[in-house]
């Protein structure tokens, strides 16, 4: 069994920090359950821009609003408390905040906490070994 809390995690190598977000990762594919969890928060009025060619991700809004713009199609998508969307077929992406976002995101296969978004948004894929 593994319990954690936010507080645990805050100022450790779980709890990454960007102009634009702050991503504390509860789960990480160490933990080897097959996802990693994430709250991550987005600062209101920030243009965000992610693509995840190598992972699945479902993200739950808790608390705050902005849009979702699907950049294949061009369709935009109202984010409230309560909201989810999945990334199922990898879309480029841009999440645009109007106020605080705080958001629960899940990724398979799950991130390592060693992966930094690259120029186009992408997270590469790193493994870890298999637990002996």
């Amino acid at each position: 069994m593994i319990v954690r809390t936010l507080e645990d995690i805050t100022g450790t190598d779980r709890d990454i920090t960007t102009p634009n977000w702050r991503s504390k990762r509860i789960i990480l594919a160490g933990d080897g359950v097959g996802f990693s969890l994430h709250e991550t928060v987005l600062q209101g009025g920030t243009v965000n821009d992610f693509w995840y060619a190598n992972h699945v991700e479902a993200v739950f809004v808790v608390e705050g609003e902005g849009e979702l713009l699907d950049k294949e199609t061009g369709e935009t998508h109202r984010l409230t408390p309560g909201s989810m969307y999945l990334l199922d077929g990898h879309e480029r992406h841009q999440l645009r905040p109007k106020t605080l976002m705080r958001t629960v995101c899940v990724f398979n296969p799950p991130v390592t906490g060693r992966e930094v978004h690259d120029e186009n948004g992408v997270y590469p894929l790193v493994t870890e070994p298999a637990a002996s």
